[in-house]
């Protein structure tokens, strides 16, 4: 009987410390999934899987992307990570559309975007690039202007979706300008770009990791690049100030996050991570190749970057007076 007794208690001990052990296994122990807000194809999705190839290795788990395209600058994919459990199994690559900009603009987003995400890291940074379709009749941004204030209604500009940064870049450009100018929303950068080069819409700005093909093949022509230096890889093309719209700024970025309440032993070691896989030459040299730039901080630096952008962009939408239904 006492015999009987002390192995059950010897039985109970060792599952307790089976269960212990499975919670104590270092992170991760399985897969990590990284949500992509576009659908495939995009610069976003392109680049994200360069990332995640590298990370794989680093971490030692397969990091598995996972295109989640739709709502407001990409808000269907941002809010499956919001409602994610805070595991560090379920992380965002975004852009700002998800964080900043489309928060900006739909106040009933479906989610906080301040409240419901953990900053990790920004990852990488390229310039914007102006762009028009080759048989457009203007070769600078003031060309643009002219004609466009010439031809009111007529010039239609094309963006990757309402509620993303290129959308509300265009709204500051007619703020700016006084231009009227036509917004045509599309679902992506590869349905926006196919637009472009047929003619369907005039104007686009895109990343140079997507838009850059069209102009070396003279489909598109470069106008300004909205940022504040040159690109080597365009080095004829102007910088927004030096073409005189000093205010026309705006890097495409890719950051991530994690849901809210993920820990912060979990958020240090995602941040290590992404640090070596962009310090690995074979990474760095495939997202130079794309014109990326490696930009990776700290939480703390990612999180005052998101809000000083959603500052940003919320005084353009009220200046603008964009109402959604």
């Amino acid at each position: 009987m006492m015999g009987a007794l002390l192995t059950a208690l010897l039985g109970a001990s060792l599952m307790l410390g089976s269960t212990d052990l499975a919670y104590a296994q270092p992170y991760p122990d399985r897969p990590i999934r990284m949500i992509v807000p576009f659908p495939a194809g995009g610069p976003t999705d392109g680049m994200a899987r360069i990332i995640s190839d590298r990370l794989s290795v680093v971490l030692g788990q397969t990091v598995v992307v996972e295109n989640r395209g739709g709502g407001a600058g990409g808000s269907i994919g941002a809010k499956a990570v919001a409602t994610a459990d805070p595991d560090g199994y379920t992380i965002l690559i975004t852009p700002g559309g998800s964080l900043t900009s489309g928060p900006a603009v739909h106040a009933n987003i479906g989610y906080d975007p301040v409240k419901a995400f953990v900053p990790v890291c920004e990852v990488i940074e390229t310039p914007q690039i102006l762009a028009v379709h080759h048989d457009l009749p203007v070769n600078t941004v003031a060309d643009l202007v002219r004609y466009a204030k010439a031809n009111p209604g007529k010039v239609s500009w094309g963006s990757q979706g309402f509620g993303t940064a290129p959308h509300l870049l265009a709204e500051l450009f007619k703020l700016e300008t006084g231009v009227n100018i036509v917004h045509v929303p599309y679902r992506g950068t590869a349905p926006m770009l196919a637009a472009a080069v047929a003619g369907e819409v005039q104007v686009v700005i895109d990343p140079m990791t997507s838009v850059l093909p069209h102009i070396q093949s003279g489909a598109l022509r470069a106008l300004a690049i909205a940022g504040a230096e040159r690109s080597p890889k365009l080095p004829d093309v102007p910088t927004a100030p030096q073409a005189g719209f000093p205010n026309l700024l705006s890097p495409f970025w890719l950051g991530v996050v994690a849901p809210a309440g993920t820990a912060p032993a979990i958020i240090d070691k995602l941040n290590a991570a992404f640090r070596e896989s962009l310090a690995h030459a074979e990474t760095r040299a495939l997202l130079d190749k794309l014109g990326a730039e490696i930009k990776i901080g700290t939480p703390a630096e990612f999180k005052k970057m998101l809000a000083d952008e959603l500052a940003k962009w919320t005084a353009v939408v009220k200046a603008a007076n964009i109402k959604v239904d």
